[in-house]
């Protein structure tokens, strides 16, 4: 199976083509992991003002390390305000809460809320189930001390990007079948779900996807799943048959990301199970390109139906 073919021309904006034509093919190979972790450490950010972030330590489960969370709390915010528990993008791989500071701190500020980004272990030197056990800790240590963190039980939402949204809904499904904390809302951008990689997004809708190719996807995923041959559905969530009882979400995807089936048939089970579902797929819109070209009509119109769902469930309310 080869990828669709698209007019680019037809297809994007101008700013997103611009924004392609400057990013060299084969932007992530990951056949260097080390290297990529490096190249996108970034600089520390210079953070907004009304805002504090700070590093917390939390335990792992089952006696695993400790897990860093790195928070981003208003000055200002009032106590039982609502809660963000988010996780980084990176393919399992690469990454950390670092890489997306000022987001999560304009996050925080935008919705009164305090952000939680969790720095789980990360694949191939920590697969399977390192990262969503980290994340589920930081979970139940963000709803067992909401009274310390000033943040209200009922109000806690969870989300991520990429791999980040693939480990929040898996979160999700462990969060129900442990009985485990309420989650009100699952923010879901273009989620990394399906270990698979068999259907036709999967294999591209461009000759060269620059920011996120087949490549680094299975790579990804053989680093993160290791030698398992029997897969959960905690480590690939499109595995999950039984999708009710799980909290509202909304899942966003551009059209020529290579995660747009995945992430269109996640959705349409979790609406065939009964979970309210918000489905955004954006015409023209590439992987990751919300935020690299933060500035085109398509990228504004995403980052507010997202910011406005989110406002909505963490303030039923109002």
């Amino acid at each position: 199976m080869t990828g669709r073919k698209i007019d680019l021309e037809a297809e994007t904006d101008s700013t997103h083509r611009e924004i392609l034509a400057m990013l060299p093919n084969g932007l992530l190979t990951l056949d260097d992991i080390p290297a990529i972790r490096a190249m996108i450490a970034g600089q520390p950010a210079d953070f907004p003002e009304g805002v504090l972030v700070e590093d917390t330590y939390i335990s792992g489960l089952n006696n695993d390390p400790d897990v860093r969370v790195r928070l981003y709390k208003p000055i200002e915010l009032e106590k039982d305000s609502p809660g963000l528990l988010w996780m980084h993008p990176g393919g399992m791989t690469i990454g950390s809460p670092n890489m997306e500071d000022l987001t999560n701190a304009q996050r925080a500020l935008d919705h009164s809320c305090l952000v939680a980004s969790v720095d789980y272990r990360l694949a191939p030197e920590n697969p399977y189930p390192s990262a969503p056990d980290d994340c589920y800790a930081a979970l139940l240590w963000f709803a067992n001390n909401t009274s310390e963190l000033g943040i209200s039980s009922s109000r806690i939402a969870i989300g991520g990007a990429s791999a980040g949204a693939g480990l929040a809904a898996s979160t999700s499904l462990r969060a129900r079948d442990e009985s485990g904390p309420e989650i009100v809302f699952q923010l879901l951008t273009y989620p990394m779900l399906d270990h698979r990689n068999t259907n036709p997004s999967s294999y591209g809708v461009m000759d060269d996807f620059r920011v996120w190719n087949r490549k680094a996807n299975l790579i990804s995923w053989e680093a993160y799943l290791g030698d398992l041959t029997d897969i959960p559905t905690y480590a690939s969530p499109s595995l999950e048959t039984e999708l009710s009882n799980l909290p509202p979400a909304m899942i966003s995807v551009g059209a020529l990301d290579n995660f747009a089936d995945e992430c269109i048939d996640f959705a349409q089970r979790l609406m065939q199970a009964g979970v309210r579902t918000d489905l955004r797929v954006y015409a023209g819109a590439f992987h990751g390109s919300v935020g690299l070209a933060a500035h085109s009509p398509i990228s504004i119109e995403w980052a507010k139906a997202e910011n406005d769902a989110l406002h909505r469930a963490l303030y039923p309310n109002s």
